[in-house]
């Protein structure tokens, strides 16, 4: 159980206050650190789908003993996180927007991002975050066509 509590609470920074927007930092700092090539590669998406996959699995375990969506469950933000870069330039303005639209999705829940929690077990947890990766995926591409300058 002990493995699950690590992987679910990402290291332990679940047990801090804000450690949400921490977990999302995060993802942030590691994804800006990778080579540019990884933002265009598909690498993106088999990494976001094995964070899911685990923390499902993950969240499923922590459930019975943290209780119902435990605010110690931040891998379900690293998941969202991950899903609102995909295929993004490689660039700090373009990561600071994801950052805040997928925190401003998150928090807000619009949109039937709220109903996703209302899902079984682990999938209650990732869904509404994984939704709120998917409105940040929109928006933020919707801003990186838009932008006058693509770096």
């Amino acid at each position: 159980m002990q493995l699950h509590k690590i992987i679910a609470s990402v290291a332990g920074i679940g047990y801090i206050k804000g450690g949400g927007t921490l977990a999302a930092l995060l993802y942030c700092i590691i994804w800006f650190f990778l080579p540019a090539s990884f933002s265009s590669g598909y690498w993106q998406v088999v990494i976001g789908a094995l964070i899911t996959v685990v923390g499902v699995w993950c969240s499923n375990n922590v459930d019975k003993v943290w209780g119902k969506d435990s605010s110690k469950v931040v891998i379900d933000e690293v998941a969202g996180m991950a899903i609102a870069l995909l295929f993004v330039p490689h660039h700090i303005i373009f990561l600071l927007c994801g950052l805040i639209l997928f925190r401003f999705f998150d928090i807000a829940k619009p949109f039937g991002v709220r109903q996703m929690e209302k899902w079984p077990k682990g999938w209650g947890v990732m869904g509404d975050d994984i939704l709120a990766g998917v409105y940040s995926l929109a928006v933020l591409h919707l801003i990186v066509f838009f932008w006058p300058v693509h770096t």
